[in-house]
């Protein structure tokens, strides 16, 4: 069985301002968790936050992965070598092995691109992982296999973060979805969804209206779990418990 980790987000972005991120990874490892997402777009003050997590997790031995909201081409298709910098760099500082970023305005234009990337990315100690978001752009199954045989075309393979609640937004099938990318597929956000009259939200996957355990079982085995649903209560330890022993309790059903 994969491990299970925790989006920070998770916990609201108000509260987790407010507390800081360093706060709710204490509060996941308590209630069980064995890893965090840290959120770039939620870090105050980041130079202070991503070394003092890093020690946290490392004493802790928490696994990392660093989320960033920036996206690696911009709406003119041209890549953003800056924000692929920045997130590195962050990722460098937070001791983060993985990073997650979505493709933002990548067109077949943009495939001039790609080896610039490939030539960033060669001896980063951070492996860049690709997320389908809510986007028509960078979270639809055409751009995303769009993109992956662009990069595969010029020597560039990269793997996948694969939110399966996402794809609502998108109006596509995750189920689909699945079956076109699982063997790219190296972590797994593992968000329930609800059509409410105006929008789609996230809710713990035993709430949701998804097909999310075939979507599960159609992932490749021993994947990192990751909670990116809202975990609000009264006691928020034992919310979070809770949910991170339900996820572990719906891997071993699928094992």
């Amino acid at each position: 069985m994969g491990t299970v980790l925790i989006s920070l987000s998770s916990f609201g972005a108000a509260e987790v301002r407010r507390h800081g991120q360093l706060w709710f990874a204490r509060l996941a490892q308590q209630a069980g968790a064995d890893g965090v997402e840290v959120r770039g777009e939620l870090l105050v003050d980041a130079e202070r936050e991503l070394p003092a997590i890093a020690a946290f997790a490392q004493r802790a031995g928490l696994a990392l992965v660093y989320s960033r909201p920036e996206e690696l081409w911009s709406a003119g298709g041209d890549l953003d070598a800056a924000a692929l910098d920045r997130a590195l760099s962050a990722a460098g500082q937070l001791g983060a092995p993985r990073l997650k970023m979505a493709i933002g305005g990548f067109v077949r234009a943009s495939r001039s691109s790609l080896r610039s990337l490939r030539e960033r990315l060669a001896g980063a100690p951070v492996e860049l992982l690709i997320e389908n978001d809510q986007s028509a752009d960078a979270g639809s199954l055409d751009a995303l296999r769009g993109f992956f045989a662009e990069g595969a075309a010029e020597g560039l393979s990269l793997g996948m973060t694969f939110d399966i609640g996402n794809w609502h937004w998108t109006g596509e099938c995750p189920l689909q979805a699945a079956s076109a990318l699982a063997p790219r597929v190296r972590y797994v956000h593992c968000k329930g969804v609800q059509r409410q009259p105006q929008r789609w939200v996230a809710v713990p996957l035993a709430d949701s209206a998804a097909p999310w355990r075939a979507v599960l079982r159609a992932m490749p085995n021993g994947l990192p779990w990751v909670i990116e649903y809202p975990l609000a209560g009264d006691d928020l330890l034992a919310v979070t418990r809770h949910e991170v022993e339900q996820l572990r309790a719906v891997a071993r059903s699928l094992a």
